[in-house]
């Protein structure tokens, strides 16, 4: 059955009755974090979680990483939200959609790259002692937020962390995450960040120029 994941967030916050607890946050990038730093810090204290071996080139990893670290200085100059880096292992990500290559972007080849991911946020959490883990993924109108809270649900009860349900592109999130990533001068990608999406974006664009 098809959730409203903003509502049963909402729910979650009101019954904190103003508790801040810790937040593991993990982000795909700094645009879509903008958003989600600047709702979310008002009720948990965050320390942001940048785990994203899909990222291709390797140099466009380090790039978004930069961007990731000097937007939580330019948006937190207190150093209230923390920040973590995961380890670029591009291998994992291969090797998890081995066979999918093919596979167009929003299927079952994003799918199993959201588990990677949340299944690595979840660990370090339980690891960690955060209470919760979240991610930013759901902010974008591309990713698939049913698919990515149900993969938070079951990270969460293998590894007894709870997972922040979460759809944030309503209350146009995504709208404000552009229009925060505008104000502190944020590089937006045109691509997800996989190899394979880089390929389907430079094709419609190839087949646009074309028309």
């Amino acid at each position: 059955m098809k959730q409203n994941y903003q509502i049963i967030l909402d729910r979650e916050i009101s019954a904190l009755n103003g508790r801040r607890p810790s937040l593991l946050l993990h982000s795909c990038c700094g645009p879509c974090s903008t958003y989600v730093l600047e709702y979310l810090s008002r009720f948990f204290d965050i320390t942001v979680f940048y785990y994203n071996p899909n990222i291709y080139p390797a140099d466009e990893f380090f790039k978004r990483v930069d961007e990731q670290k000097r937007l939580i200085a330019a948006m937190f100059p207190d150093g209230s939200v923390g920040f973590s880096e995961g380890a670029f292992d591009d291998s994992n990500f291969y090797e998890t959609v081995k066979g999918l290559e093919n596979v167009p972007e929003g299927g079952e080849r994003c799918f199993k790259c959201y588990r990677l991911r949340l299944e690595e946020t979840a660990q370090k959490a339980a690891e960690g002692g955060f209470e919760y883990f979240t991610t930013t993924l759901s902010i974008s109108p591309h990713k698939n937020a049913q698919a990515l809270n149900d993969i938070g649900r079951e990270t969460a009860e293998k590894y007894g962390v709870k997972y922040l349900f979460s759809d944030f592109k309503k209350k146009n999130g995504y709208k404000r995450s552009c229009e925060l990533s505008a104000q502190y001068g944020i590089y937006r990608q045109d691509y997800c960040g996989c190899i394979f999406s880089k390929r389907e974006t430079e094709q419609r664009r190839a087949a646009k120029n074309e028309a």
